[in-house]
């Protein structure tokens, strides 16, 4: 899950004006979209601009997926500074931590904070994201403490919990082939029941972006 770096917003306070219609709750972490800053790794090869138009695109398929859960409320968790052109009346925050474990520690607490019971967080650069996957998600804390969607680098593109479990996010090696496995083995160490839904392929690379359904659509568009 590519889920990029902070700024700084939120509180208590701002938390007691959220209007909470659903017990579910869907994150979505969003980088912020500026040329020269965005899938960084996959314009080492094909180029700032190619990389900033593929990322836009890939925002465009999250928006379109998460806009589509029923029964649910969707929180953005920007990088940066909140964005009215993207997910128009939606709540949005700015990610808060040092690290990408703090940031999704901080969003998750905050959300069961509001009261929610069930929190499902993905990133943003996901080319076959649906709002079925996404709702196989959160079907799964119907009957674990917690879910994830593997992604094929080792990592996980999906997360979810019914309650904190704050050793997810502490000390793990981020961005890395091992993070899921020695993250499943601790909490099943701990005793927590885990859901595990389809693997999906996260772009990083542009092995990623040949690999991937968005092929087709970044050649007819160079």
């Amino acid at each position: 899950m590519d889920i990029p770096k902070i700024g700084a917003s939120g509180s208590r306070r701002e938390l007691s004006f959220i209007n909470m219609s659903h017990n579910r709750l869907l994150l979505v972490f969003v980088k912020n979209s500026v040329l020269g800053t965005a899938k960084t790794r996959l314009a080492k090869t094909i180029g700032n601009d190619a990389a900033f138009e593929i990322y836009k695109h890939l925002m465009h398929i999250t928006e379109r997926a998460t806009t589509g859960i029923q029964n649910c409320d969707v929180h953005i968790y920007f990088s940066s500074q909140k964005d009215p052109a993207r997910w128009a009346n939606f709540t949005q925050y700015i990610q808060r931590g040092n690290d990408l474990g703090e940031r999704m520690s901080d969003a998750f607490r905050r959300s069961f904070d509001l009261g929610y019971e069930c929190v499902v967080g993905i990133g943003s650069d996901l080319p076959d994201l649906t709002s079925e996957i996404i709702e196989t998600g959160l079907d799964k804390l119907n009957s674990n403490d917690a879910v994830f969607g593997p992604a094929e680098d080792g990592g996980y593109y999906l997360i979810g919990m019914r309650s904190m479990l704050e050793c997810i996010f502490e000390q793990k090696p981020w961005s890395t082939e091992e993070l899921l496995e020695i993250t499943l083995d601790q909490l099943k160490e701990k005793g927590h029941s885990v859901g595990i839904i389809g693997t999906l392929n996260d772009l990083d690379t542009e092995e990623d972006l040949m690999n991937s359904s968005l092929k087709d659509w970044y050649l007819a568009n160079q």
